[in-house]
């Protein structure tokens, strides 16, 4: 399992856009992909489940990945955060 942290700078945080291609994303790859904010965690291919966490600008999530993928996957993550939210 691969896990690491992230602060959100978007002025809007994670809203519907973002959100949507963040689920894309996590599509892509066979590793589960759980994004937790506080004590609430959402599977990062479900859209209502993410948007339900209401990241705000600010917020700081931990990202857990494991499967088959988990490195490449934590990558590509990570990547889409920092070039995205």
């Amino acid at each position: 399992m691969k896990t690491f942290e992230y602060v959100i700078t978007d002025p809007l945080g994670i809203h519907a856009r973002p959100a949507g291609t963040l689920v894309k994303e996590a599509k892509k790859c066979q590793s589960r992909i759980i994004v937790r904010k506080g004590e609430k965690e959402a599977d990062a291919s479900k859209l209502m489940a993410l948007m339900g966490l209401a990241v705000k600008q600010g917020d700081k999530i931990e990202v857990k990945v494991e499967g088959e993928d988990e490195e490449a996957a934590a990558k590509l993550f990570e990547d889409f955060l920092k070039n995205n939210l």
